[in-house]
C-alpha cells in the first residue's frame, strides 16, 4: 500500500468543481510535484491533503490510516508556504523551535534538534538574527528547517521558490532536492514552474482544469506527452496538423504535402492528429535538403542557443539549435529542416480523445 493514497478526491466550491476524481498514490520518500497553471486545482489539492480545505468526496490516507476529515493539527505534517509565514518577532532558532515548543518538547532535545535543523540547511551561523536581516534565500531555508525539525510524514510545500529570482530560484532547487534525499521525507510540492517541478522530483502530476492528466516520471511527461496542452505547457512543441493515412508497422502521417512514418500506435486511419516535434529536436540544414523547406522569419538570441522561426508550408516551425560560435542564419535565408524519426509524437487532434485515459 501507498504511504500516502488520494482516492477520489474531489472539491466543490458551490457548483463550481476545483478537484475532479484526484486519484495519486505516493510512496515512502518520493518527491511528488502538483505541476499546472493558475487555477487548476493543484493547490487546492495541497490544502486538502493538508487538512486546511475540507474534501467534497472521495478518500485520503496517510500510513494506512484515514485522515480525509482528521483536523490540520493532528496530521502531523510539514508546510512550507509561499510566503515563507516567520515570525518576524522571533530569532531564527525561536523560529525553528516554534513547532517543537508546540508539542511540549523538552528543552535541551528542542535546543538538540533544532542545531541539527539548521545544520542542515547551512544556517547555524544565523541562530540569533531575526528574518528582516535575512535574504529571501535564507529565509526560505528557515521555513524548510522550521517544517522539518518536527520530523513530519510528510512535507508539503506550496510554491516554496516563487518569490526568489531566477539565479536563486536555480541554487535552492537542487540545494532543496540534496535536502529532501538526505532527510528521506516524502514530500509534495505545488509549482507553476516546469522546469522546477522536472528538474528535482520523482513524479509530475500535470493538472489541467480540475484533473490530472498525466502523472509520470519527468522524462516521460517531457518526451511522451499525452496531450496537447501537456506538450505546450511542459516545454515548447511544433504541433502540426495531420490525419493518419494508413497503420501497419508504423503508422503514416500526412501533413499537407509532407508524409512522415512514425512509431505511435492506437490511432485509426483518418483520424485527425498532431505531429509534436520539440525545437531541440529540429534541425536546420542545407537549403534544398532535409523534410521540409522553409525561410528565416524571426530569430532570437538567447546566450547558449539560437531560436528560430521557420516559415514553411505546413506552418510556422520554432527551432532550438547550440550557440555553437558559428555565424546565425540570417531572417529571410532559406533552410532545409529535419528531424530524426524517434523524435516525434502523435497527439489525439481532440484533446476530449485523451480523457477517461488513465493518467
Amino acid at each position: 500500500m501507498s504511504f500516502l493514497q488520494l482516492t477520489g478526491v474531489t472539491k466543490y466550491y458551490g457548483t463550481t468543481c476545483a478537484v475532479s476524481a484526484m486519484n495519486l498514490s505516493v510512496e515512502k520518500g518520493e518527491f511528488v510535484s502538483l505541476l499546472g497553471p493558475s487555477g487548476c486545482g493543484k493547490t487546492t489539492t495541497l490544502q486538502m491533503v493538508a487538512g486546511f480545505e475540507a474534501v467534497s468526496s472521495g478518500r485520503i490516507e496517510l500510513d494506512g490510516q484515514d485522515i480525509t476529515n482528521a483536523k490540520a493539527n493532528t496530521r502531523g505534517l510539514g508546510i512550507v508556504f509561499q510566503t515563507y509565514a516567520l515570525f518576524p518577532h522571533m530569532t531564527v532558532a525561536d523560529n525553528v523551535s516554534f513547532g517543537l515548543e508546540m508539542r511540549k518538547m523538552p528543552k535541551a532535545e528542542r535546543q538538540e534538534r533544532v542545531a541539527q535543523a539548521l545544520a542542515l540547511v547551512h544556517l547555524e551561523m544565523h541562530a540569533k538574527k531575526y528574518p528582516r536581516e535575512l535574504s529571501g534565500g535564507q529565509r526560505q531555508r528557515v521555513a524548510l528547517a522550521r517544517a522539518l525539525v518536527i520530523e513530519p510524514p510528510v512535507l508539503l510545500l506550496d510554491e516554496p521558490l516563487s518569490n526568489l529570482d531566477a539565479k536563486l530560484r536555480e541554487e535552492m532547487q537542487f540545494e532543496l532536492r540534496q535536502i529532501q534525499r538526505k532527510v528521506g521525507t516524502t514530500t509534495i510540492m505545488v509549482t507553476h514552474d516546469q522546469s522546477e517541478a522536472m528538474s528535482i522530483s520523482d513524479r509530475v502530476v500535470v493538472m489541467e482544469g480540475g484533473r490530472a492528466t498525466q502523472i509520470d516520471h519527468p522524462h516521460r511527461v517531457y518526451e511522451h506527452p499525452r496531450t496537447r496542452f501537456i506538450s505546450t505547457f511542459v516545454g515548447k512543441a511544433n504541433l502540426l496538423e495531420g490525419r493518419v493515412a494508413s497503420v501497419g508497422s508504423r503508422t503514416r502521417v500526412e501533413i499537407g504535402p509532407l508524409a512522415v512514418d512514425v512509431d505511435d500506435a492506437g490511432f485509426r486511419p483518418g483520424a485527425a492528429v498532431l505531429l509534436s516535434v520539440r525545437p531541440e529536436k529540429a534541425q536546420l540544414v542545407a537549403a534544398g535538403s532535409g523534410r521540409l523547406q522553409g525561410v528565416v522569419g524571426e530569430r532570437f538570441f538567447l546566450g547558449s542557443q539560437w531560436l528560430y522561426r521557420v516559415t514553411t508550408p505546413v506552418g510556422d516551425i520554432m527551432v532550438l539549435t547550440p550557440n555553437d560560435g558559428r555565424d546565425a542564419l540570417d531572417e529571410g535565408q532559406a533552410a532545409g529542416i529535419d528531424w530524426p524519426d524517434h523524435c516525434t509524437r502523435l497527439l489525439p487532434a481532440d484533446e476530449s480523445v485523451a480523457e477517461g485515459v488513465p493518467a
